[in-house]
């Protein structure tokens, strides 16, 4: 619920490179317009719209102002350009923005408040640094392994003197409406072979999305 592996993979070999309302997005110019207002330690909430595993990790927490998300990165400049840092697919690794775009246009940006604002520049340093870390399929707490919201909760906590920078709940993977576990996480851990951390202390995008330290800078024109 706080990341995907094998559901982006099936996502991104479905939808060819360059194809689609995303390529064009990416392409007309939309995302460089976006440039300019990124600064590092931004937040790029997405919505992956990748099915069963998605629809449940945006069920369990609404986003900020209504919106769900089921994917973060944080941006931080690499080689001259700014670039979005996520733990998605095998590892932490570093894209470029029409990348980003180019899996959904449907993103938010959100920024610390101006009082934090040199915590999210250290932010983003400690993003980079953790480049080559393995996903976290399991979603459970430790640092060997990072699922996408998590990656973005230690890389804050680091910069913050290796204080908790965002709250981090109990995690569920239950139905709200009916708390029973949501048939698609059954699967996956099934699939896995391990118990569901249910309980298990974590957070997700939409979480993230809602936390009072951050204000919403940018909308893709999708929202």
């Amino acid at each position: 619920m706080w990341g995907i592996h094998f559901v982006v993979g099936a996502v991104l070999a479905a939808v060819p490179h360059g194809a689609g309302r995303n390529a064009s997005f990416a392409r007309s110019g939309h995302v460089e317009q976006a440039l300019p207002q990124l600064k590092e330690g931004d937040l790029l909430f997405q919505d992956l719209d990748c099915g069963p595993l998605c629809d449940a990790i945006e069920a369990v927490t609404e986003g900020v102002e209504g919106m769900d998300f089921s994917h973060v990165g944080i941006a931080a400049e690499l080689h001259g350009r700014m670039m979005v840092v996520e733990a998605i697919g095998a590892d932490v690794h570093a894209v470029a923005l029409d990348t980003f775009f180019l899996r959904s246009n449907k993103v938010v940006v959100g920024r610390p408040i101006r009082s934090l604002r040199s915590v999210a520049k250290r932010a983003a340093r400690e993003a980079v640094r953790l480049i080559g870390t393995p996903y976290d399929d399991a979603f459970l707490p430790g640092i060997d392994e990072l699922y996408c919201s998590e990656l973005i909760a230690l890389s804050y906590a680091r910069a913050n003197r290796d204080a908790p920078f965002f709250t981090t709940p109990s995690m569920t993977f239950k139905d709200p409406r009916t708390n029973v576990y949501f048939p698609a996480w059954v699967e996956y851990y099934t699939d896995l072979g391990l118990p569901i951390p249910e309980g298990q202390p974590g957070c997700n995008p939409g979480e993230l999305s809602r936390e009072p330290s951050l204000k919403i800078v940018w909308r893709s024109l999708d929202r």
